[in-house]
């Protein structure tokens, strides 16, 4: 698979911070690769310097084929970006705004006003389509900064955080978005901090902390960082807690971990059925009464914490390899 964005040791500072600290990343063509990070990790200035927004002090890199110093114009006619907030004039309708855009973007007018009707029917903007942008929903605002950013068929889309600030419902109508544009081939770099998105989204995941990425694989690949699957029982009783821990322990082969404040106690369980079965088994020959009893998976929001969460002052956090991302 050929990269649509490849870069190198990527540095930007401001001032004496480096926003961006020898950032390495590479994503397929025809993928959605997810960038995760907590605030300040330098997700959006990478999004700026891949995009030509914003020039870099050292490294290289390669959007589409063009490298992003020499052939930055070239670049600006194959790229999209919707940024964290709609930047639509919301004075103009919608039908207004995707008119103006592709004006600027040199169509006739003819032809904006061509691609704006194939936009608004895409995007199901349809019954708004009429009406003052400043009077749309956040769900739909983001939508039309989303047809905004396909006007001239890009083929590689930014998407720096689009679902910001937006309602349960909304974030599921720009993700049911994002899915069709990854059907049809459109290549998205998607940078967000909810974790369910990336998970539900991406096909490949980077962590960035504190100006490069620490971890990068797929979403299972990246759980597994953290583990194998857990067995989890929780007891009625928090006196059984300690035969409880010692039996789950017993049966899962590895010491059990003990949350006294919810009464659970835990242990990995490399073969899940096996580990369930066997703790249900001595469970119920010990008589301990249980409130639930279960198994599951690492989540992106262990990864996340695992390998974001230094100390300020301390040294960014060494490379997280996958076995499956280094493949």
């Amino acid at each position: 698979m050929a990269d649509a964005i490849r870069a190198e040791g990527l540095v930007k500072r401001y001032g004496g911070r480096a926003a961006l600290d020898g950032l390495d990343l590479r994503v397929g063509e025809g993928t959605v690769h997810g960038l995760l990070g907590p605030n300040g990790a330098g997700k959006t200035t990478a999004v700026r310097v891949l995009t030509t927004l914003t020039g870099f002090d050292a490294g290289r890199a390669e959007v589409c084929g063009c490298d992003v110093r020499r052939e930055a114009e070239l670049l600006r006619g194959m790229i999209g970006l919707t940024g964290q907030y709609a930047a639509v004039d919301e004075t103009l309708s919608g039908r207004q705004n995707l008119v103006m855009f592709g004006r600027l973007l040199r169509l006739d007018r003819r032809a904006a006003a061509r691609r704006a009707a194939e936009l608004i029917d895409r995007f199901d903007l349809g019954e708004v389509a009429d009406r003052s942008a400043g009077g749309y929903s956040g769900g739909t605002r983001r939508r039309l900064d989303l047809a905004v950013g396909l006007v001239h068929t890009p083929t590689l889309l930014f998407l720096d955080e689009p679902t910001t600030g937006l309602d349960p419902r909304s974030r599921a109508q720009v993700w049911a978005t994002v899915r069709e544009l990854a059907a049809e081939g459109t290549t998205v770099l998607l940078t967000t901090q909810y974790l369910e998105e990336a998970d539900l989204l991406a096909d490949r995941i980077s962590v960035m902390d504190r100006g490069r990425v620490v971890a990068e694989g797929t979403s299972d690949a990246l759980k597994a960082v953290i583990g194998a699957d857990r067995v989890e029982a929780v007891a009625r009783d928090a006196a059984d807690l300690p035969q409880l821990a010692r039996l789950v322990g017993e049966v899962a082969g590895a010491p059990a971990e003990t949350d006294p404040d919810t009464r659970r106690v835990g242990a990995p369980a490399v073969d899940r059925v096996a580990v369930l079965t066997g703790v249900a088994r001595e469970v119920e020959r010990a008589g301990i009464a249980l409130t639930d009893l279960g198994t599951r998976r690492p989540t992106l929001d262990e990864v996340f914490l695992r390998l974001t969460t230094a100390p300020r002052g301390a040294a960014p956090a060494a490379r997280q390899e996958p076995k499956e991302a280094a493949a």
